[in-house]
């Protein structure tokens, strides 16, 4: 079988949510069958870390497909001639994109396709994503999962989402859980309690200084709006003015797009020199800064998963986390969920998790349980099998 794979978010020292999605599970589907042939298709020079075994073959299809125009020509005009030429079996995309333009020859075998499409954030909220962008997604992905042979997705909240909004029966949608990278691991000796707990004794050069000894909470995801980084900036200030503590405030991840409310929000907090950005970090890094966290605050309005609970959980740190879309399902009881939509109900969920030790025990103990549903290798085998049903 020729499977040809859209690895576009194959990107070295670049990988966000859906690329490290598209490693973990390429890497290992692609090492369980050599006994299938693999066509990557990248859309810029790639690394050679991306090709994972002998049955892999690569090819640089331009333009670089970054701008929505250039997703319409790299998707209608320039993949089709190579997948005409190569005529594969099953045409995967871990990003959710499909080539409209394309079927195959007269003739020959019927191409198959399976996308995965992640979320639904577009639909519900248009207005965090640029103009561009919400055209062609509002445009397109409609029509991706109807032309879709299967369709897997991240969650079953996803999975209800997606077959709601395009009338597509849930019996054609596979769950394929994201996972954690095994560098996510708790401290050696962690130290629960706040008063004695060491913190990160870090080297990272961070823009507003170090984090040094102190406690802090942490938040990982891209700088976008619907990560929710303006409110979580508002409530940190509130809990700040509620507890006379001296915990910091350490946010991991880069600028995206429209970050002007958060810019504005922390200009005006009173404890602006608490909050440390980092930008990206290394994984071996984030690894080091979660694992000495009091705690995860991840509270964004709307998730297809939500990578950095279980990361988390992998670390035995805490998690906060918001009650809506998927993150309830991929907390389980191993977080304390708050309304992301309300700074008090974040701030709270802060004050509680600071000030009892208990909860904080009792959410690591049940996160060593919530966190054995979730793995790459778990991802792999569940994508493999969305492939197989796909071709039968």
């Amino acid at each position: 079988m020729l499977i040809s794979v859209n690895t576009r978010l194959l990107l070295k020292d670049k990988l966000e949510g859906i690329g490290w999605f598209s490693y973990e599970s390429l890497r290992r589907i692609t090492k369980s069958h050599p006994e299938h042939q693999f066509l990557f298709l990248f859309d810029r020079p790639f690394s050679e870390e991306f090709i994972f075994s002998d049955n892999i073959s690569p090819i640089v299809i331009g333009p670089q497909a970054r701008h929505p125009l250039l997703w319409y020509w790299w998707f209608e005009q320039s993949l089709p001639k190579v997948l005409h030429k190569q005529d594969p079996d099953l045409f995967l995309s871990p990003d959710g994109f499909l080539p409209l333009s394309y079927s195959s020859p007269a003739g020959v075998k019927k191409c198959k396709f399976l996308p995965v499409i992640h979320d639904l954030n577009f639909e519900h909220y248009p207005q965090d994503i640029p103009f561009l962008a919400r055209i062609y997604f509002k445009k397109y992905f409609p029509k991706y999962a109807k032309k879709a042979t299967r369709i897997a997705t991240v969650s079953g909240y996803s999975k209800k989402d997606i077959s709601k909004a395009y009338s597509i029966s849930s019996d054609k949608i596979d769950v394929v859980y994201d996972g954690a990278n095994e560098m996510f691991k708790p401290k050696t000796q962690p130290i629960l309690n706040p008063s004695q707990r060491e913190g990160f004794v870090g080297v990272y050069p961070f823009p507003l200084g170090r984090v040094g000894d102190e406690l802090y909470f942490l938040f990982v995801g891209a700088l976008s709006p619907r990560k929710n980084v303006d409110r979580l900036l508002q409530a940190f200030d509130e809990f700040k003015k509620s507890s006379s503590s001296n915990v910091k405030l350490v946010i991991v991840g880069e600028k995206m797009f429209m970050t002007s409310e958060i810019e504005n929000i922390f200009g005006k907090m009173k404890f602006k020199n608490d909050v440390l950005f980092t930008g990206r970090l290394k994984m071996n890094e984030l690894s080091e800064v979660m694992a000495s966290a009091i705690a995860l605050v991840f509270v964004p309005y709307f998730e297809g998963f939500g990578i950095p609970i279980v990361e988390a959980m992998c670390c035995d740190v805490p998690v906060i986390t918001s009650n809506v879309t998927s993150m309830p399902e991929v907390a389980g009881d191993a977080a304390l969920l708050v309304d992301p939509f309300s700074i008090d109900s974040i701030k709270e969920g802060m004050l509680k998790i600071y000030n009892d030790e208990s909860l904080r025990n009792q959410l690591i103990v049940n996160g060593r349980i919530q966190r054995q549903k979730f793995s790459w290798d778990k991802t792999a085998e569940k994508l493999w099998g969305s492939i197989e049903k796909t071709i039968l």
